[in-house]
C-alpha cells in the first residue's frame, strides 16, 4: 500500500539518499551540464525545504520506506513585463526506479497541487531539461504546456 504525506524530519536520511540518486541520474544523463551528485550534496540539502514555511515536501511511503518525493515552493511572481501571479514551483520530483510506472509521481504531484490550491496559487511552473523526455511527458500528461522556451547554443570549439 502506498501512502502520500508531508515529509517529516525523521524522513531526512532517506530523502537525502533519494536526492543523491536524483542528481546522480541527471549527471549520468548529461555530465556536461550537471555537477556530480557528490558536488551537489555539499551545496544543497533537502533539509532547507523542511525548515522553510514557503516550501513543501511530500513523500511516497511504501512498507515504511520513502520511495519517492516532490519538493516545491510558492511565491508571488513579479515581472516588469507580465502581470503578478501567485505561483507554485515544482523543484524536484523523484521516484525510485523500481516504483516507476505505478502512478507514484502522479500522486505526489497531485498532493503538491492540492496544497498549492489551498494556498491560493493560480499557476504552477516546472523546469525540465529536454533530455529528460519521461519527465516532459509526465508534465504534459499532468496538464502543463510550454510557457517560455529557453534555448541554448554552444559556441565553444
Amino acid at each position: 500500500m502506498l501512502a502520500i504525506r508531508s515529509a517529516k524530519a525523521s524522513d531526512l536520511e532517506q530523502l537525502n539518499d533519494l536526492m543523491y540518486q536524483l542528481h546522480d541520474e541527471h549527471h549520468q544523463q548529461a555530465p556536461d551540464s550537471f555537477k556530480t551528485a557528490e558536488e551537489i550534496e555539499q551545496e544543497k540539502s533537502i533539509a532547507r525545504y523542511l525548515d522553510n514555511p514557503e516550501c513543501l515536501v511530500f513523500v511516497a511511503i511504501k512498507d515504511e520506506t520513502v520511495v519517492g518525493f516532490i519538493t516545491g515552493h510558492f511565491c508571488e511572481l513579479i515581472s516588469t513585463v507580465s502581470k503578478p501571479v501567485q505561483m507554485g514551483s515544482v523543484d524536484e520530483l523523484y521516484v525510485l526506479p523500481d516504483c516507476r510506472k505505478q502512478k507514484v509521481a502522479q500522486r505526489l504531484y497531485q498532493a503538491l497541487e492540492t496544497r498549492f490550491e489551498e494556498y491560493g496559487v493560480k499557476q504552477v511552473f516546472v523546469e525540465v531539461w529536454n533530455f529528460n523526455q519521461s519527465a516532459c511527458e509526465f508534465y504534459f500528461d499532468s496538464g502543463f504546456n510550454h510557457h517560455i522556451h529557453w534555448l541554448r547554443k554552444n559556441i565553444e570549439q
